[in-house]
C-alpha cells in the first residue's frame, strides 16, 4: 500500500513538469502561442490527465486493500443480505474479549463457500428467514489464543455461562474447542437462523448477569435469532445437534438449519448445532489477520 500511495505523488509530480506530449512546461513557455501551446487548453488537458491517473491508481489501491490471500473473499461482497455477528471480534464471547487476529468483525470465506451460502440465503428468503454468521475464517493465532485462555487458571462467572457443567480446562479434551481448527482452512462456519418477521431488537447488556447458555431463551443472553435450545458456543450436551433435552419447536429450527446447509453440501458437527463445514473447501491453515472491509 505505501508503494501505491507514493506512486500517486510521483505520477503527479512528473506530469506537472511535462505537457501532454512530454515536453517540459518551461520549454512550452519559451515558445510563441502560435506554436500550439496555448496555456488554457494545454493546462486543461494536463489537469484531466492527472485526475484520470489519480482515479486509476486510487482504484488499484482500493482493490489491493480489499485483496485477501488464499482465494478468500468478504462474504458481504458475495451476499450483503446475510446477517453478520462475528463474536470473536468483540467482547460478547466465552473469552469476554476480542481474539487475536480479529482486526474487524467481518465474515471472510473461500469463494466456493460464499457462493454456497448465497444459494442457501436465497432459499431461506422465501421463508422470510436469514442466515446469521457468528464465525467464518479464523486466524490460527486465535485458536492458540483459546489454548492460552483455557490454561490460565482463572474462570469468571461470565465465562462459566458458556460451560456450566465442567471446567474450561476440559473443553479441548471433550472436543468443544480444537487447537487446530477447520475455521483456519476456510472450510468451517458457525451460524444460525434469524426469523425476519420476529422482533430481533434485544441487545446484550454487559452489566446484566444472564443465566447460563442452557437456560430458556428469555433468561440467557439475547442473540437476535431463533431459539435453538442453547446459546451460541454453549459447551454442553444440550448443544449437541441431536440432543433430546430440547423442545419440539427448537428441534424444528435445528432440523431446518441442518437441511438448508446439507442441500449445498455442508456437514454439521454433532456436538455443535451451529458448526458446519464444506468438504473439499479447506486445505492448509492460514493465519492472516482479518482486515477491515473498505
Amino acid at each position: 500500500m505505501p508503494a501505491l500511495v507514493a506512486g500517486i505523488h510521483v505520477f503527479a509530480t512528473i506530469n506537472l513538469k511535462k505537457d501532454v506530449d512530454g515536453r517540459d512546461i518551461g520549454e512550452r513557455k519559451r515558445r510563441r502561442p502560435s506554436d500550439g501551446y496555448a496555456g488554457h487548453d494545454g493546462g486543461g488537458r494536463i489537469l484531466k490527465a492527472i485526475v484520470f491517473a489519480l482515479v486509476v491508481v486510487a482504484s488499484v489501491s482500493q482493490a489491493a486493500a480489499q485483496s485477501l490471500p488464499g482465494g478468500f473473499l468478504y462474504l458481504r461482497d458475495i451476499d450483503p443480505t446475510i446477517i453478520q455477528d462475528i463474536r470473536y471480534a468483540g467482547a460478547n464471547n466465552f473469552m469476554g474479549r476480542p481474539l487475536a487476529g480479529y482486526g474487524a468483525g467481518e465474515c471472510v470465506v473461500k469463494r466456493e463457500v460464499g457462493l454456497a451460502l448465497k444459494a442457501i440465503q436465497q432459499d431461506l428468503a422465501r421463508q422470510k428467514l436469514s442466515l446469521k454468521m457468528f464465525d467464518c475464517y479464523r486466524p490460527a493465532r486465535a485458536s492458540h489464543d483459546m489454548v492460552l485462555w483455557a490454561q490460565n487458571g482463572r474462570e469468571t462467572p461470565a465465562e462459566r455461562r458458556y460451560n456450566p457443567a465442567f471446567s474450561k480446562q476440559e473443553l479441548f479434551r471433550l472436543g468443544y474447542i480444537a487447537e487446530r481448527s477447520g475455521h483456519s482452512t476456510g472450510a468451517a462456519l458457525d451460524l444460525t437462523l434469524v426469523d425476519l418477521a420476529a422482533d430481533n431488537s434485544a441487545r446484550l447488556d454487559p452489566a446484566r448477569a444472564y443465566a447460563d447458555c442452557t437456560a430458556p431463551a428469555e433468561a440467557r443472553a439475547p442473540e437476535g435469532s431463533v431459539d435453538m435450545g442453547t446459546g451460541y458456543d454453549c459447551s454442553d450436551a444440550k448443544a449437541h445437534t441431536s440432543a433430546s433435552q430440547i423442545t419440539p419447536a427448537q428441534r424444528k429450527w435445528r432440523n431446518l438449519l441442518v437441511a438448508a446447509m446439507m442441500k449445498q453440501g455442508f456437514v454439521n458437527y454433532s456436538k455443535e448445532w451451529w458448526h458446519f463445514s464444506l468438504p473439499g473447501a479447506g486445505g492448509q491453515a492460514y493465519d492472516f489477520p482479518i482486515p477491515r472491509h473498505n
